[in-house]
């Protein structure tokens, strides 16, 4: 059967989440991906301050500071969630994304972190006013200039580095994989001069993985259809991290890489013919909040009441922060989906 011939994803998709990986492919000239930390000397002894361990090669830019960072920022709640995780509360001056969420216990303790903006990236006098030497984001899009953000030249003039997830560079969006957090835990670690710390963190998340993995091996594999809703308008994933999550959560996604649609990118906008003759087992899909999961489920009801994963109430939402990149939250996706995929499993 023929199906339905794929329209290409919109240049800008109002959702922060989708918004932000697609300007990027226009707008940012950032190549390769983050990976790498180079050794460069003993660590420090006992009771001395900590100093980074060496450079770090991010989106094929060298960063090498002279210095632990001070005064961070985190780009979404998401890295705010990480950077808690690795020990470094204390550090994070700013969170900018917030969807009007309150602050994590740990960063609302320090009584120093500002929430820059809701639902979108801050403008540039806003992460300039709190004055970073570091600034962790999920993707390129935040340093569009373009946009009104600070670029990544800008915060360097002003005396502040730039760091931007492994799955998130500009050529790795279509090819990223969960594991890709594994390199920036490790690239954390280096720089803010905490290995220890990091390589504890980084074990967690891979016995995480592993776990999941055992959990769903050797069972049969459900036909899943990720997707964003957006009004009338699906839009689903075909390759990248959230195709990775599928795959790790022990999935078969109705789309894949193969697919023209997604040879360069990771979302497609879908007809709904489509979406009803690829008749996924179970769908799964990304949401900003309450309303819109609400919003979500109603549409998906009333327009495909006859697809399997509908007709069987296998609808799995997750929270658009757990699948951007380089958070905690992909590995809690992961888990999530895997529950959704798998019940009996777990």
């Amino acid at each position: 059967m023929t199906h339905p011939p794929l329209s290409p994803p919109r240049a800008i998709f109002r959702s922060r989440r989708i918004q932000a990986s697609a300007l990027a492919l226009g707008l940012l000239a950032l190549t390769g991906c983050g990976q790498g930390v180079s050794q460069a000397g003993p660590a420090p002894a006992s009771g001395t301050p900590a100093t980074p361990a060496g450079k770090v090669t991010n989106c094929g830019r060298t960063l090498d500071l002279t210095a632990v960072p001070q005064r961070v920022v985190a780009m979404t709640p998401g890295q705010s969630d990480l950077l808690v995780k690795l020990g470094l509360a204390d550090s994070v001056v700013g969170e900018a994304q917030t969807k009007g969420r309150e602050l994590p216990p740990e960063l609302k303790a320090t009584g120093k972190v500002r929430q820059l903006s809701e639902k979108a990236p801050p403008a540039r006098e806003s992460l300039l006013g709190v004055t970073p030497d570091f600034v962790y984001s999920p993707t390129g899009y935040e340093f569009t200039a373009e946009q009104g953000f600070a670029s990544i030249d800008q915060l360097k003039k002003a005396g502040a580095e730039s760091y931007i997830a492994t799955a998130g560079c500009l050529q790795r969006r279509s090819s990223a994989e969960v594991t890709d957090l594994l390199t920036d835990i490790d690239n954390l670690g280096g720089l803010f001069g905490i290995k220890d710390r990091a390589a504890t963190v980084r074990q967690e998340a891979r016995q995480a993985l592993d776990d999941v993995g055992k959990a769903v091996s050797g069972r049969a594999k459900p036909r899943v259809l990720e997707v964003f809703v957006e009004g009338s308008t699906v839009s689903a994933i075909g390759a990248g991290l959230e195709y990775d999550m599928i795959r790790q959560a022990g999935g078969e996604n109705v789309f894949s890489p193969k697919d023209p649609a997604f040879s360069s990118f990771f979302s497609a906008v879908i007809s709904p013919e489509t979406l009803v003759q690829k008749n996924p087992d179970v769908i799964v899909f990304t949401t900003l909040n309450k309303e819109h999961e609400d919003a979500t489920r109603a549409f998906l009801r009333q327009k495909f009441p006859n697809v399997p994963a509908v007709k069987e109430n296998r609808l799995v939402a997750i929270d658009s922060d757990e699948v951007m990149p380089g958070t905690w939250g992909n590995i809690r996706a992961v888990q999530e989906i895997a529950r959704g995929l798998h019940p009996d499993a777990f």
